[in-house]
């Protein structure tokens, strides 16, 4: 996936927003006010971060030299995904599901029945 469709993806998720909290440079994902996923489009490669199971967080980092500790980020919750080419599509997309996911379960049940979840 390259960095469009990345962002696509990230937009197609219910309730999900883009913001820019850290200045123009740094764009931000976020589900009812929830970070789940950033990115600086000017980088190259380009590369995102994303919200992550502790354990499955290490595993990833171990077995793929693209998924790196979350820059700027709490390193045990937050990965670092290259998008150089190296990672199959469909795992970056999953990557992507897996922190909005994350997000959304520590929501009240309330914001969840919003986004119809």
């Amino acid at each position: 996936m390259d960095l469009p469709e990345v962002i696509a993806h990230f937009l197609s998720k219910p309730g999900a927003e883009e913001t820019t909290p850290f200045g123009p440079e740094v764009l931000v994902y976020k589900v009812a006010g929830k970070m789940f996923a950033l990115t600086m489009p000017e980088d190259f490669p380009s590369r995102i971060n994303l919200k992550c199971n502790p354990e499955r967080a290490v595993l990833l980092r171990d077995e793929y030299s693209a998924v790196l500790p979350g820059y700027h980020m709490n390193k045990r919750h937050w990965n670092t995904v290259l998008l150089d080419g190296s990672l199959p599509p469909s795992l970056v997309g999953e990557l992507i599901d897996h922190s909005y996911d994350l997000v959304v379960a520590g929501l009240p049940k309330s914001q969840r029945a919003k986004l119809g979840l």
